[in-house]
C-alpha cells in the first residue's frame, strides 16, 4: 500500500506509543517485519522542542524511510507550524495524534479529548495538511472509535479529514473513556472503512498471527497496527506476515536469536540514552523480553536493581545462556512458565 508517494513494503504497522517507539524499537521492529513504524509523539509546544526528551523523540539517525513523525496538540496553527518543523528535521510523513486516551494528554484537550470537539479536530487536520501539501508531505491521522460508547464518530470524522486531505487513518477499536480496558471491537473501524476511500489501518488487541487475519476479515481494512503486542516481542510482525501469506505458524524463534536480538537493542539503546537513563529505560524493555520465560520474573526483579549499563547487559546475556540450555527455542507465545511455576510452589 501507499502513503502519498511512498510505497510500504508491507501492511504491518507499528503503533506509535509513548516511552516504547523511540529509534531503536523502531528499527528493531523494521528490522522483524514490520513495514512502517511511526514516532512516539511529538508535542506541538515550541518551547519544549529543544528539550532533551523531545530530541530524543524527534532522533532518526539511520532509520530507513519512510520517517513518519507523529505531532500532539490542541492549536491549529501551532501543529502547523510543529509539521513544518519536523519536516525540516527529516521526517517525510507526518501523524496528527487524535487517539492518546492518556489523562495527562487529554486534560489538555489534546489525543483523544479532540474528538469531542469535531470543528478543532478538523482545523487542525486543515491546518497541519495546508502546511505539508506544499512540501510533498502526506498527512496521516490516528484516533479513536469515539469519546465513549455514548459518542462513536469516528466515521463521521473520518470523512471529514478525508476531505480535508488526511492520507491515511488508524483507528483504535476503543473510545476514549475505555483506555485500554475491556475488548476493541472492529465495527467501528469497518464503518470508518466504508465511509472513506483513503487506507485504513485497524488497531487494537491484534496480539497473535490468527487475530491478524481475524482482524482483516472482520475489518476489510488495509494494513493492521501492532502496539502493546509487540513489546518484548517485536518478531511478531514477521509471524503475521508469513501467516498472512502462507496460512502456517513459524516456530518461536530461537533462543540465541532472542539474545542477540535484545543485546543489539540494548546497545542501540543506550547509545541513545546514555548509560545512567538508558540502564533505567531499558529495565521495561527487559522485563517484557522475559515476560513468561522460566525465572523471567525473578530475574526481572533482580535486573530492577542493576544500576549499571554493562553489568545490566551482561546480566541479560547469562539469563539466555541459561535459558539455552533448557531448550533451543523459546515457549509458544501466551504459554506462561511463570505462572506455573507459581503454581507448583503453591501446590
Amino acid at each position: 500500500m501507499n502513503i502519498g508517494p511512498h510505497t510500504l513494503t508491507n501492511q504491518l504497522f507499528v503503533a506509535p506509543m509513548a516511552g516504547v517507539t523511540d529509534r531503536p524499537f523502531r528499527q528493531l521492529c523494521r528490522r522483524l517485519g514490520a513495514g512502517y513504524a511511526v514516532s512516539e509523539m511529538v508535542t506541538s509546544r515550541r518551547e519544549l522542542w529543544n528539550s532533551l526528551k523531545t530530541s530524543r523523540r524527534a532522533n532518526h539517525d539511520g532509520e530507513p524511510g519512510p520517517v513518519a513523525v507523529q505531532i500532539a496538540g490542541t492549536d491549529p496553527a501551532m501543529m502547523a507550524e510543529a509539521a513544518a518543523y519536523n519536516i525540516d528535521r527529516g521526517a517525510q510523513i507526518i501523524d496528527i495524534n487524535m487517539g492518546c486516551p492518556a489523562k495527562k494528554v487529554c486534560n489538555k484537550w489534546a489525543g483523544s479529548a479532540l474528538m469531542q470537539d469535531e470543528p478543532l479536530a478538523l482545523a487542525i487536520a486543515q491546518a497541519v495538511v495546508r502546511a505539508c501539501e506544499p512540501r510533498g508531505v502526506p498527512v496521516t491521522l490516528k484516533m479513536r472509535t469515539g469519546w465513549s460508547a455514548a459518542h462513536r464518530n469516528a466515521a463521521r470524522l473520518a470523512r471529514a479529514f478525508e476531505d480535508a486531505g488526511i492520507r491515511m487513518l488508524a483507528v483504535h477499536g476503543r473510545t476514549r473513556e475505555q483506555g485500554y480496558k475491556g475488548c476493541a471491537e472492529y465495527e467501528t473501524i469497518a464503518a470508518v472503512k466504508q465511509a472513506v476511500r483513503i487506507p485504513v489501518a485497524a488497531n487494537g488487541d491484534i496480539d497473535s498471527p490468527a487475530k491478524a487475519r481475524e482482524v482483516l476479515a472482520a475489518t476489510g481494512a488495509d494494513a493492521l497496527m501492532i502496539g502493546r503486542a509487540a513489546q518484548g516481542r517485536p518478531w511478531i510482525f514477521r509471524e503475521v506476515a508469513h501467516f498472512l501469506a502462507t496460512g502456517e505458524q513459524l516456530a518461536p524463534p530461537l533462543v540465541a536469536e532472542v539474545r542477540k536480538l535484545l543485546l543489539e537493542h540494548l546497545q542501540d539503546h543506550y547509545g541513545l540514552y546514555g548509560d545512567f537513563t538508558g540502564v533505567r529505560s531499558a529495565r521495561k524493555h527487559i522485563g517484557w523480553y522475559v515476560r513468561g520465560l522460566p525465572g523471567g520474573e525473578a530475574f526481572r526483579e533482580r535486573m530492577n536493581g542493576i544500576e549499571e549499563a554493562e553489568a545490566q547487559w551482561q546480566a541479560v546475556a547469562g539469563f539466555f545462556d541459561r535459558l539455552a540450555q533448557q531448550g533451543d527455542r523459546l515457549p509458544p507465545a501466551g504459554h506462561d512458565n511463570n505462572q506455573e511455576e507459581t503454581a507448583q510452589q503453591q501446590a
